[in-house]
């Protein structure tokens, strides 16, 4: 039962990721959690991100804005140790409900006053990766900065897939290289992954037709729908104290 359930939810973040572009850290962790220790739970999830990312890179690698993700990439590493700074010394109820507040609030400016923000390059592509980078480093939850710019941006829904996973596959290796490094990346670990994996590149299938079929305007509203579940899981982890 218990692979079983582990199965099921990383069918469910890896479709989310894979049709999106983002959003498996709203299911995959805090959902594994409930079953597996946190020490466990995350390199799995890292793990299949790694997965999602290098597949859909392999297959769509044309609609990749490099010099966007770059960006993103080189701007979010200082903004890690901003984060686990953040972390350590800030209240975390306030930095965490002033966060998920930000966001969502960004996500539904944006459906409200649709087309109203709107930016044609890359010069505030370091605000952004930073932000990534705090989130990140203090909670792992780099995608929603990464949403917003690509909303701004106004890539179409397969640019924005695929130009996020050409940030999320090197954040991704460097986080495992990380867990690695503090011996978290075990045998206990491996064994989940692989049990997942079919199922996982099942999803990772599906999620590319959905992608390909959603049309520009809906896909926006349910990026932004995401970036409001992000936030308010911020604000309501801020409430609980957690």
């Amino acid at each position: 039962m218990l692979a079983l359930f582990v199965i099921a939810v990383l069918f469910c973040a890896t479709l989310i990721r894979s049709a999106l572009g983002f959003g498996e850290a709203l299911v995959a962790v805090p959902l594994l959690a409930f079953v597996l220790p946190v020490k466990v739970a995350a390199p799995v999830a890292v793990l299949v991100s790694i997965t999602v990312a290098a597949l859909v890179l392999a297959q769509d690698w044309r609609h990749v804005r490099a010099r966007s993700a770059l960006r993103l990439v080189l701007w979010t590493i200082p903004g890690i140790p901003l984060g686990l700074l953040l972390l350590r010394v800030g209240a975390e109820p306030l930095v965490k409900g002033t966060l998920g507040t930000i966001v969502a609030g960004f996500a539904a400016w944006s459906l409200w006053r649709r087309g109203a923000g709107t930016l044609t390059d890359d010069r505030l592509a370091w605000m952004f990766g930073l932000l990534a980078g705090v989130l990140g480093g203090a909670y792992g939850m780099n995608g929603p900065p990464l949403a917003m710019y690509g909303g701004l941006r106004r890539w179409p829904p397969e640019q924005f897939r695929a130009t996020l996973q050409g940030y999320f596959l090197p954040a991704s290796v460097a986080g495992m290289a990380g867990y690695w490094a503090a011996g978290l990346w075990t045998p206990t670990v491996n064994r989940y992954y692989l049990v997942s994996l079919p199922t996982s590149l099942l999803a990772i299938a599906l999620g590319r037709t959905i992608n390909r079929r959603i049309d520009a305007r809906r896909f926006f509203l349910y990026v932004n729908g995401g970036l409001i579940l992000a936030g308010a899981g911020l604000v309501l982890q801020a409430m609980l104290g957690k």
